[in-house]
């Protein structure tokens, strides 16, 4: 499919600051009918006016099918798509967006869920939330992390009456010394799920101290580092394909999967941020460098997630089992 024939234009009916560095768009149907459904987790893609491509969670009312809505952090030292949309976009404007997703799904039948978000990270939880208090089921609670309460998004709304007992809020003031302690509040699985978002620090601590969880038990969502976590001192390498021989070069800037799909080469893939596992692949040469959340520290000699990890520093070539 045309990835152009995916877009269509959506109106921005409010924009506005809700929290220091973060802007909310609220859009609508430019001619006022209702919207696709969407699930809580979901996210949706914009372009934004300086032309790139971006995800954004749903952070309104997945009921309510008149709005959609996403709140965005302004990042100075970002590759320029949050500023082009916070400085460039105002109420009544067009922005193309396509069809929502959902790659950090409500899944499975819980006793509990625990939600833990870092920063921006609130904002497919806030859709959660909304959904569970909906559904009266099951119990919830979270634990919401950020530097201060000037750049807390949504803390008026998580200070309801309703919600009492509900919402941990804490502020480190960027200190890590004043960081919250999770560990009694994951040391025990419980019958819950855990469902993270946040700065890949925070959502990594999560991995280590959720490592006795079942792997269907713990979920995370990341667009920080969305598209393969690119670093500016990444090195080109080679993938050989164990089933074909045939090789394929990845340059800096460019992921396996995208260097796959660019050759012709199908692999399956979902979240493109390496918390999914859809991309999961046999590694059966070479040492990788893992930047994914997924994979255990005893698979990791034998897998691979294609859509964020590359070869490690000093290996030119991994042998997949493709």
């Amino acid at each position: 499919m045309d990835e152009e024939a995916e877009f269509h234009p959506l109106r921005v009916v409010a924009a506005e600051r809700i929290a220091e560095g973060i802007h909310r768009f609220d859009l609508a149907h430019p001619e006022g009918g209702e919207l696709p459904p969407f699930t809580p987790g979901a996210h949706l893609r914009l372009r934004v006016p300086n032309g790139l491509v971006r995800r954004y969670s749903l952070c309104g009312d997945p009921a309510d099918a008149r709005l959609y809505s996403i709140a965005v952090k302004r990042e100075e030292g970002g590759l320029g798509g949050s500023v082009s949309l916070c400085d460039g976009v105002r109420a009544g404007d067009l922005l193309p967006v396509a069809a929502s997703r959902n790659d950090f799904a409500l899944s499975g039948n819980p006793v509990a869920r625990v939600f833990i978000a870092g920063g921006i990270g609130i904002t497919p939880i806030m859709a959660m939330i909304r959904h569970l208090q909906a559904e009266g089921r099951p119990p919830w609670k979270l634990w919401y992390l950020t530097r201060s309460p000037a750049q807390t998004a949504f803390l008026e709304e998580l200070r309801a009456p309703e919600l009492r007992g509900k919402v941990v809020v804490h502020h480190d003031g960027g200190d890590p010394d004043k960081a919250f302690d999770l560990w009694p509040v994951l040391e025990q699985p419980k019958g819950r799920h855990v469902h993270c978002c946040g700065p890949r620090g925070l959502m990594q601590a999560v991995r280590d101290m959720t490592g006795h969880w079942p792997a269907s038990a713990v979920h995370f969502e990341d667009f920080g580092t969305a598209g393969g976590q690119k670093r500016p001192d990444d090195l080109p390498f080679t993938v050989r394909l164990a089933r074909t021989g045939r090789a394929v070069e990845v340059p800096p800037g460019t992921t396996v999967l995208e260097a796959l799909h660019a050759a012709g080469i199908e692999v399956a893939h979902s979240c493109e941020s390496g918390t999914c596992g859809t991309c999961r692949t046999g590694l059966l040469a070479g040492v990788a460098d893992h930047r994914d959340l997924v994979l255990m520290e005893h698979e990791k000699a034998a897998q691979i997630m294609v859509c964020v990890s590359r070869a490690a520093p000093g290996t030119g070539e991994l042998v997949l089992d493709l």
